[in-house]
């Protein structure tokens, strides 16, 4: 009886905490752990830390997906530590992708601020697909953990800004994950029932061996 009341008030004393405690700056220097990083000592905090300038500049889009993703996550951004948000820039040229991806410890929304984006996401339980074409202005969310995608259906380059529920919302990107390390190509034929001569194909585009 007494061990629930101990647990309840235990969680007060540290929410009590936290809420006083106005912001926790990364500390790079030490290891990320789930909780965050450590916070740096109050002594070491300056106003360099609450803002970053890294999205003035777009991002290098000659490569095989024709697009760049510039962020403004914990590492980049110290002052984001414990506040649960984080931002990221997204540049696509003409026919560039972000390809099917997963974000495993965020939800995400996306502004578009110029150009067309198609974007969508295929829910986990009857992997039913919302996808819509998106112009300037219009904004979509992505639910935490969804496979979802961002294509750039328009004739000029596009824009876009995302933002995340965590200031470290991970990535895994379903192509590099499958065809991008070594893999055997007879398992990723087993598991995906492509044919084989398809999956050393996309090994050699990705860089996969096996």
């Amino acid at each position: 009886m007494y061990l629930p009341i101990l647990l309840i008030f235990s969680l007060l004393f540290s929410s009590s905490i936290a809420l006083v405690q106005d912001f926790c700056v990364a500390d790079l220097g030490s290891l990320d752990t789930p909780a965050g990083y450590p916070c740096k000592k109050p002594a070491g905090v300056s106003v360099k830390d609450f803002v970053y300038s890294g999205l003035a500049v777009a991002g290098n889009t000659t490569n095989i997906i024709k697009a760049a993703v510039t962020p403004a996550f914990v590492s980049q951004f110290p002052g984001l530590n414990g506040l649960g948000i984080s931002i990221a820039r997204l540049d696509l040229a003409p026919g560039g992708v972000i390809p099917m991806h997963t974000h495993p410890g965020a939800s995400e929304v996306l502004v578009v601020i110029q150009g067309t984006i198609c974007a969508g996401f295929i829910s986990s339980s009857a992997n039913k697909v919302y996808f819509k074409t998106l112009n300037k202005g219009d904004i979509m969310v992505f639910p935490q953990g969804l496979l979802h995608f961002q294509l750039n259906s328009g004739g000029i380059p596009a824009l876009a800004f995302v933002s995340f529920s965590s200031p470290n919302p991970g990535l895994q990107i379903l192509d590099f994950a499958l065809f991008a390390n070594d893999l055997p190509t007879e398992l990723v034929t087993a598991t995906t029932f492509l044919d084989p001569a398809v999956v050393k194909k996309l090994k050699g585009v990705l860089g996969g061996t096996g």
